[in-house]
């Protein structure tokens, strides 16, 4: 029987870098490898294989399109092997080794620094690893493999995931002192001027939980959506430019201090986010994350007024 030569999990690794970064030169530092060795593993790669997968010029890399399909194949070969690893970890001692977390921005600065100190005092071996980036690109990154669980707000259809709700995070109306009479204790969503409201662009989940719980959809037509943080747009509500939405999150980290701005609960049937720790279904590692869930939860709880949320 002639023998069978099958590409290595470092060529795939390399072509799958280069994808991703679109760069011989990018590809390799992210790869800790020189230029040279991850061009010469691709070349072996297409040897092997007998066909050219990326179309190589001065300026552009382009993958032909059997090297996109191969790519696609490629990532899902590289995380099977990664849960490999995952099994032999996943017998061990819990909340061990590397884990990659991606966090969406309008939760990452107000809840990580709750809930880091805890888990490197009791989980002292786990080697947490943190990207923020939003909800879309989150859930890509963790179906591609290059993440292995993402802390984000519901409700988002983020596939087919296993799901731990952590708690529920209220929303705020936030406006310059004065905007509202001083016995305000709540803002409804017919009380909100649809002409002065500032809200997150396209992408952050937060401006889409925000205008649902208003249901008013002239909002969505008439509202400034602005791409920036939620620091700035507290910043600019400041400078009277408007009012906005923030999480419950947010106000128990201090956006809010040393501005002139107040907040008020939003009164409405649904007005909160729910905060959720998710997974790809059938992880190895499902046990480590219920786990980091219950953690989180209890973290998130153990600073703020925010709710648990019902399972």
């Amino acid at each position: 029987m002639a023998q069978t030569y099958l590409p290595t999990l470092k060529q795939l690794q390399y072509l799958v870098a280069l994808k991703d970064h679109g760069h011989f030169g990018r590809a390799a530092e992210a790869s800790y490898v020189t230029q040279s060795t991850l061009s010469a593993g691709l070349r072996e790669l297409e040897t092997l294989i007998g066909v050219v997968l990326v179309e190589r010029t001065r300026r552009v890399v382009r993958f032909t399109p059997l090297g996109e399909r191969i790519v696609d194949k490629a990532r899902r070969v590289l995380r099977e092997a990664e849960e490999l690893a995952d099994l032999a970890r996943a017998a061990g001692r819990p909340l061990s080794g590397e884990m990659r977390m991606s966090v969406i921005p309008t939760i990452a600065p107000f809840l990580l620094p709750r809930i880091l100190p805890r888990l490197r005092a009791d989980y002292p071996d786990l080697k947490l690893f943190l990207r923020e980036e939003p909800s879309g690109a989150a859930c890509e990154s963790l179906h591609t493999g290059r993440t292995d669980c993402v802390l984000l707000a519901l409700p988002y259809a983020c596939g087919d995931v296993e799901t731990a709700p952590l708690f529920d995070d209220r929303l705020f109306v936030a406006f310059p002192e004065g905007e509202y009479e001083p016995d305000h204790k709540s803002v409804t969503p017919g009380e909100i001027d649809e002409t002065r409201l500032l809200l997150l662009e396209d992408g952050h989940c937060l401006k889409d939980h925000a205008l649902a719980a208003c249901n008013r959809p002239e909002l969505r037509a008439e509202a400034t959506m602005l791409g920036t943080s939620l620091h700035t747009m507290v910043q600019m509500v400041d400078n009277g430019l408007g009012v906005t939405m923030l999480p419950e999150m947010a106000l128990d980290a201090g956006i809010l201090d040393h501005t002139q701005v107040t907040a008020r609960p939003l009164q409405a049937e649904n007005p909160s986010r729910r905060i959720a720790l998710v997974w790809r279904k059938a992880s190895p590692r499902e046990r480590d994350f219920r786990l980091l869930a219950e953690v989180l939860a209890q973290s998130g709880l153990s600073s703020g007024p925010v709710q648990r949320a019902a399972a």
